[in-house]
């Protein structure tokens, strides 16, 4: 008989830790403009290649090259580069406010912009976004007020969910942009249901699911997967793989093994991988998911590829679990200059241009944080009021309430 071998428990390592040298060889990123660019209606079967690779537009010199380039035009461009610099002024005054104590929680964008921001000029007025902490992007993108965003930062008397949500969990129907769920990954399912139900009425509209990599692990993944697969439920399925959970490295959730897109394969869903600090690149691939969808050719699913540059929150401390340097050394670059030297390279931008749209808008964003502070406290002496708690369950305040409070006065 063979000898029995006793079992042991595999758990995933990451390659390095704190103190250790940075390394992102197993980054494997090819040429800019290499990675073809299929119809729209083709059979998912047939690329699946993508999946393994990386869709790049942008070059090193700044050059847009390749198949998904050519769909913007510089105006366009332009106001994707303030968009995102509108966005990294923001994250730099609302951390600022929180050192300060202003507010008890933010989360940074810092090295995403490029993945929400170019994401949302690929969407129609109607369309459903379903997003996890950092696609601020969406709203700056599509035009939201960040006085509006700073008051519910702030929990004030203007915060528009009157102190019903954690401070950077926005919600705009209006936007498009569904409430923010603490609990991370039910989103995602709930945005393949909004899309079914949005066929089964033979609406227009799409919706576009988010989830960060650690938590393609929980359940609720999966259950999106199926239910998109199986009815082909008009949804842009994102996953942002920037590398880090709360403070687990991708391994955890992927198991070291293919990538995040490939996970669509196996349901038959059209998955790619983009490089998500290449708003060119992004904006591409999200117009490309965004056409199968209307054309009721079923979900896309795509995996951007980024890192995340500040800590997972101003609760976490990445240097615990991270090597400091390794913000520096990752491949792809920052967003925000890479989309810079490109406008440059074009011809229709400038280094004291940019200098001086960074002021603007860094005043822009200064002005706004003053008028979200000269609001007052919310509740008076810290309470909400019988009209704040039954408005934030009911949609209408139930009769029976209403005429009871009407006969006490109110």
């Amino acid at each position: 008989m063979n000898e029995t071998v006793r079992l042991s428990l595999h758990v995933p390592e990451p390659e390095v830790r704190p103190g250790d040298q940075p390394d992102f060889s197993n980054v494997k990123i090819p040429k800019a403009g290499s990675v073809p660019r299929p119809e729209v209606d083709v059979a998912p079967e047939t690329i699946r290649d993508l999946a393994f690779s990386i869709i790049r537009v942008l070059n090193r010199e700044g050059e847009a090259v390749g198949p998904w380039a050519g769909l913007l035009s510089d105006e366009e461009l332009l106001a994707g580069l303030k968009d995102m610099m509108r966005l990294r002024a923001f994250d730099a005054r609302m951390l600022m406010a929180q050192r300060q104590g202003k507010t008890s929680f933010y989360m940074q964008h810092l090295g995403e912009e490029a993945v929400s921001c170019a994401f949302r000029k690929a969407l129609a007025k109607g369309d459903m976004n379903f997003p996890t902490y950092r696609q601020a992007g969406l709203l700056i993108a599509d035009g939201y007020p960040m006085v509006d965003m700073m008051n519910q930062i702030f929990s004030n008397e203007k915060d528009p969910l009157r102190g019903r949500q954690l401070p950077i969990m926005y919600s705009s129907k209006e936007h498009g942009f569904f409430t923010v769920s603490g609990n991370l990954a039910t989103q995602f399912v709930q945005a393949v249901g909004w899309a079914m139900a949005s066929a089964i009425k033979n609406d227009t509209r799409i919706a576009a699911a988010w989830i960060g990599d650690g938590s393609t692990a929980e359940s609720d993944f999966h259950s999106a997967l199926v239910f998109a697969s199986t009815y082909k439920a008009p949804v842009i399925l994102n996953i942002v793989n920037n590398q880090w959970a709360i403070s687990t490295f991708q391994g955890i959730a992927r198991g070291g093994a293919g990538t995040f897109a490939a996970r669509g394969l196996g349901f038959g869903i059209p998955s790619l991988r983009v490089d998500g600090n290449d708003y060119l690149a992004v904006h591409a691939v999200a117009r490309w998911a965004a056409e199968r969808a209307r054309r009721n050719l079923g979900p896309t699913l795509i995996e951007y590829v980024t890192y995340r540059v500040g800590a997972h929150s101003t609760s976490d401390d990445p240097s615990a679990y991270r090597p400091k340097t390794e913000s520096e050394v990752w491949p792809l670059g920052d967003p925000v200059l890479r989309l810079k030297k490109h406008l440059i390279a074009r011809g229709c931008w400038s280094v004291e241009r940019h200098a001086q749209a960074e002021s603007e808008i860094m005043d822009e964003v200064i002005q706004a944080q003053k008028e979200a502070e000269s609001h007052g406290t919310l509740h008076a002496g810290g309470k909400p009021s019988v009209r704040d708690i039954f408005e934030g369950v009911y949609a209408e305040m139930p009769t029976h309430i209403r005429r009871q409070r009407q006969k006490a006065g109110y």
